[in-house]
């Protein structure tokens, strides 16, 4: 199967996005073609990549300086350890703006180095090769880097485009069912965000796709990277449509922190958790349609999650989710900012929650939880 280009044009930057096989063995033809020249260059390394991808993309730097990285990707390294880390590697090296950094890995390596990338020197090359469904779909495309804090999740960052983003779709096929669960998870956000053709395209090859058939996964990666370029073009630094992204995420997050980011959830997971509240949400506040809301239903109920929701949050967690839902990024009052969904394709941005109405809303869900 041929490969994909997405040209992305932002206020910031213009860049590629390369989706399809086969194409880490080949970026060095592509570096060439798109004249993305540089010096020096530090690949900072997911530690679960295997060894055989690590070796072909290392092939593409003979004759040049490089070096690498190895970075152990979990939400409790999201922090200024590993960036300060990053950016000793790279002052120790005597790296300059026009060199470059790579990250090589999932969502988690992606958001650090493209944070280290933009602050160091105020900004240099940075390339992004996501090694996960997840971040082939979301976290590669948009310029959102960040780290997170003891109040929350993401809430220091910086929007910072990268340069090239190569999203090889064979690095997929090492990935635990798992993984391919979590991406999905922002996959299916992208599609009720976009359309119900979009919504229906995913419920009728769901098994196909998980199974990483390649013409289906080719065609949801396409569809979802396609929607976000559409989306961040308009809104580059999320103002308003682009917090449409967030579908779901302000429930996610908070259920992420208050599990002190444990292995029990990983945030695919959480998402597909906060997109069945975000949509039972609309449902309480009555915005979406019984029909909609069930067919959305019906579709999560076929994923299968490693965890289930109510033995994962119990009410004595409440207090705690409600206060990471307080400290959102999208909220600019005491209320919190929730996404709702309408319709397939329609959503309400910026509706405001109070926590007594929230607090209702959860112990209900955990009373009636199937998931």
């Amino acid at each position: 199967m041929k490969s994909k280009i997405i040209k992305v044009k932002t206020k910031s930057k213009n860049y590629e996005v390369h989706i399809g096989p086969d194409l880490i063995s080949n970026l060095n033809l592509i570096l060439k073609k798109k004249k993305i020249i540089f010096s020096k260059c530090l690949i900072v390394i997911d530690n679960k990549i295997p060894k055989k991808f690590i070796k072909l993309i290392i092939k593409n730097f003979k004759g040049r300086k490089f070096y690498t990285l190895s970075f152990n990707a979990n939400e409790k390294n999201k922090n200024y350890l590993s960036i300060n880390k990053i950016h000793n590697a790279l002052f120790n090296k005597n790296f300059y703006r026009d060199d470059c950094i790579i990250s090589f890995g999932g969502g988690i390596t992606g958001d650090v180095v493209g944070y280290a990338a933009s602050t160091f020197k105020r900004g240099i090359k940075f390339i992004n090769i996501p090694s996960t469904l997840l971040a082939q779909v979301d976290s590669s495309i948009g310029g959102k880097t960040g780290i997170n804090n003891k109040f929350g999740k993401n809430l220091v960052g910086s929007f910072y485009q990268p340069d090239l983003v190569i999203s090889d779709i064979n690095l997929l096929n090492s990935l635990p069912k798992r993984e391919i669960i979590c991406g999905y998870a922002e996959i299916l956000k992208s599609s009720l965000i976009d359309s119900k053709t979009n919504f229906i395209y995913l419920d009728k090859n769901l098994n196909k796709i998980l199974n990483l058939k390649e013409s289906f996964i080719m065609n949801a990666i396409l569809n979802s990277c396609l929607l976000k370029k559409r989306i961040i073009e308009k809104d580059e630094k999320e103002k308003n449509l682009r917090k449409s992204l967030n579908l779901g995420h302000t429930f996610a997050h908070a259920y992420e922190a208050t599990l002190g980011y444990s292995k029990k959830l990983n945030h695919g997971e959480a998402v597909i958790f906060g997109l069945m509240n975000a949509i039972n949400f609309s449902r309480y506040v009555k915005i979406i349609s019984l029909k909609n809301s069930e067919l959305i239903h019906n579709h999560i109920r076929r994923i299968k999650i490693k965890n289930n929701y109510r033995s994962l949050f119990g009410k004595r967690k409440i207090p705690s989710i409600l206060n990471f839902m307080k400290s959102d990024k999208k909220n600019k009052s005491d209320s919190i900012n929730l996404i709702l969904l309408s319709n397939f394709g329609k959503l309400n941005l910026n509706y405001q929650a109070n926590t007594a109405q929230l607090n209702n809303f959860l112990i209900h869900e955990l009373n009636k939880a199937n998931l």
